[in-house]
């Protein structure tokens, strides 16, 4: 789970034509989720062709990362109305 202080680890990298990159780590941090979420994100296909930095951790753009919130979102909310049906 992220706790309040993580929210300092959130600041992605930015690179040459204004795109921000986060680790898991950061990801987890920037959506204030914890990194299994993140992972479970991956695991499901939200989360797509991720680039490796120079330690070979995997990175995402913040587009890719805003993407995969708003599918989760889109799941839950289906899931909700299937549910309740």
């Amino acid at each position: 789970m992220s706790h309040p202080g993580d929210r300092a680890d959130a600041h992605g990298r930015e690179d040459s034509d204004g795109t921000i990159w986060f680790t898991v780590r950061q990801a987890a941090a920037f959506t204030g989720r914890n990194r299994q979420t993140i992972y479970s994100w991956e695991r499901r296909g939200h989360l797509t062709a991720p680039k490796h930095d120079e330690d070979g951790r995997r990175i995402y753009s913040q587009a890719q990362i805003a993407a995969a919130e708003r599918q989760a979102r889109r799941n839950t909310a289906a899931t909700r109305r299937i549910s309740v049906v």
